[in-house]
């Protein structure tokens, strides 16, 4: 293949876009703990009762989305109208949709009435910044963030706020928030990154338990026609199971909004085992919609105490409902708290890599990790052994990784459900380590909606014989190619003898249109230029060319995530590049275990782990 000709673009610096409104990103996700955690590492905030939402403004536009990339924009129209008069050519803000009663305290309910009717009594308290003039602010401290996030907002506003905090003193803060009647408190590490996802940087501590449940039918009513109350379910390994019912919290005319939303849901078989005496006469719904429920417990049954109704949450899927479990707050030293057993057991015999080595690498990269691989379907390679041994792909838990390792109902072909493997914590993502895992596949769609696909990958696999030159070219060529119908993408080298070419996507688009993309493109790439390129299956017929495998990009199929380690010689690292580091880079196979903090420097200095978070729609072809 002919050398290429280095363009301006390529030499410029990642990461900078200077243009419209910054696209979606995925937000970073606070766990529940059982305590605030303690110290002056850690700044406190108020957490607020409304709808978490990412202002993105460029070039006289902006748009609001929620926590899963749904465009809320025609929702949200006050605050957006006061977000373009910040003085900023362009920003991605992170904060939450709120409305305050006299009183100053955000309210759920009165939020989810103005979404209905008066969206003027919508503000918004703004606690992050992301994106400001082009420049990527992830891998800054958390207190520089906020340093800038101040200095860009307006003073004395009442549509758009900034959200204060307090350095140490988080239980004293609580306690003062829980007499109030607040919800409870967001503990940050002041020194954190942001990572947009479950990274344990980010922490939640309730007054009152409250989280979403599946609604799955309704009882009857004998004094009207309107139900008595609503039938809850949750997603637990692999399906829903009940949860208990909430019958009260409901003003008259949500009664009447909900019953008009169930009635098209109807169905004539349970969703949930329940226990008969309590859903006597029930009427039984396609599990569509969620509700945020307020209780005390939950009992050793897993259903709710005193449970009470508070709103729908149109923002979050149910596939993506599960049992928040509070665990204890982190401790002083930090790291997932996972131990490792049989650190010494040697899994590359050719390197003499044991499990131990392993371990620490994925402990070092879960926060740059798990934007990429969290909250999406996994396949594990688990090698229990050790690489030269029996290995094997697992999907699919029946319990026995634990409660760090989720599960969400996937419908198989036949139409029944399994639960498939997902994790969205360094707890979830060591346990696997625990259990044996090398290597870590993921879907290409995140568990809140998979059937959507949010990203195309091409990877690039050269015939025996061919050297990484031939690859190398090859991915440039891809990259002009999806450029030039709309697509930004950026290479992945996979620790194995290809690269991967990568163009995140907006999830609209369906697995049958993504998958017939995919083989067009790839047909078409293989006829304009068969010397080079092939997309036939057989292996007999990629004689002396990059076979490009299409194949990624269809329900259920899956390709290796960044930073995961392989199953291969010298224990090789995926991970995500530049296009600039891609004209110098050496092999596919460049970085390796050991290599974690040359990797986490990367990912901060270059914002490499957010590198694929931004959005796209799939062009025509």
């Amino acid at each position: 293949m002919a050398a290429r000709t280095k363009s301006p673009r390529e030499q410029a610096p990642p990461r900078q876009r200077i243009g419209g409104p910054p696209p979606f990103r995925p937000v970073q996700l606070a766990q529940l703990a059982s305590a605030v955690p303690t110290g002056d590492r850690w700044i406190h905030e108020m957490k607020y009762d409304g709808y978490r939402t990412l202002l993105a403004i460029g070039v006289g536009e902006a748009r609001a989305y929620t926590r899963s990339g749904l465009d809320w924009s025609d929702r949200f129209g006050g605050i957006l109208a006061a977000a373009l008069k910040l003085k900023v050519k362009s920003a991605l803000i992170d904060g939450e949709a709120v409305v305050l009663d006299a009183d100053g305290r955000s309210s759920f309910q009165a939020l989810q009435n103005a979404l209905k009717g008066d969206q003027d009594n919508i503000d918004y308290f703004a606690f992050d910044l992301l994106e400001l003039n082009g420049e990527d602010l992830t891998g800054l401290p958390l207190l520089e963030r906020k340093l800038r996030l101040r200095a860009i907002m307006p003073a004395n506003a009442t549509r758009l706020r900034y959200s204060e905090h307090i350095v140490g003193s988080g239980e004293k803060l609580l306690d003062q928030f829980c007499a109030a009647d607040l919800e409870g408190v967001i503990s940050k590490l002041a020194t954190g990154r942001y990572s947009g996802s479950r990274s344990g940087g980010w922490i939640k501590t309730k007054c009152i338990r409250r989280q979403e449940f599946v609604i799955v039918g309704w009882t009857p009513s004998d004094k009207s026609r309107l139900f008595r109350s609503l039938i809850l379910g949750v997603n637990e390994d692999g399906r829903l199971r009940y949860a208990g019912k909430v019958g009260t919290g409901f003003t008259t005319d949500e009664l009447f909004r909900l019953m008009e939303k169930m009635r098209p849901l109807a169905q004539k078989d349970a969703t949930v085992e329940a226990p008969r005496a309590e859903v006597r006469g029930a009427h039984w719904l396609k599990p569509r919609l969620v509700a945020e429920i307020a209780f005390t417990e939950m009992t050793n049954e897993g259903t709710l105490r005193h449970p009470s109704y508070l709103g729908l949450r149109e923002d979050k899927k149910p596939e993506a409902v599960v049992v928040e479990a509070e665990a204890p707050p982190p401790a002083a030293g930090g790291g997932s708290g996972v131990k490792i057993s049989n650190r010494d057991r040697v899994l590359y015999p050719e390197g003499g890599i044991t499990k131990g080595q392993l371990a620490d690498h994925y402990e070092a990269v879960a926060e740059i990790m798990l934007p990429w691989c969290g909250s999406r379907p996994i396949s594990l390679v688990r090698c229990p052994q050790g690489r030269a041994k029996k290995c094997f792909f697992q999907k699919h838990d029946a319990g026995s990784f634990g409660d760090a390792v989720r599960h969400v109902g996937i419908a198989e072909k036949d139409g029944h459900e399994e639960p498939y493997l997902y994790v969205d914590t360094p707890q979830g993502l060591m346990t696997c380590v625990q259990m044996g895992t090398i290597e870590f596949h993921g879907w290409g769609a995140r568990i809140e909606d998979v059937e959507k696909a949010d990203r195309l990958v091409f990877d690039l696999d050269p015939d025996v014989g061919l050297d990484f030159e031939a690859v190398r070219s090859a991915a440039f060529t891809f990259r002009d190619i999806l450029k030039s119908i709309g697509l930004e993408t950026f290479p992945m080298v996979t620790g194995g003898k290809g690269v991967h070419v990568i163009a995140p996507l907006t999830p609209r688009a369906e697995w049958p249109e993504v998958k017939d993309f995919a083989l067009r493109l790839a047909l078409a790439v293989a006829q304009s230029d068969p010397a080079n390129f092939t997309a036939a299956l057989p292996k007999v017929q990629r004689k002396g060319r990059i076979f490009v495998d299409y194949l990624r990009n269809q329900r259920g199929a899956t390709a290796v995530m960044p930073y995961s380690v392989r199953s291969r010689e010298g224990a090789p690292v995926a991970a995500p590049i530049s296009w600039k580091e891609m004209e110098t880079i050496d092999t596919p196979a460049h970085w390796h275990v050991g290599d974690a903090p040359a990797l986490i420097e990367r990912a901060m200095s270059k914002a490499l782990a957010g590198w694929g978070l931004a959005s796209q729609a799939l062009p025509d072809l």
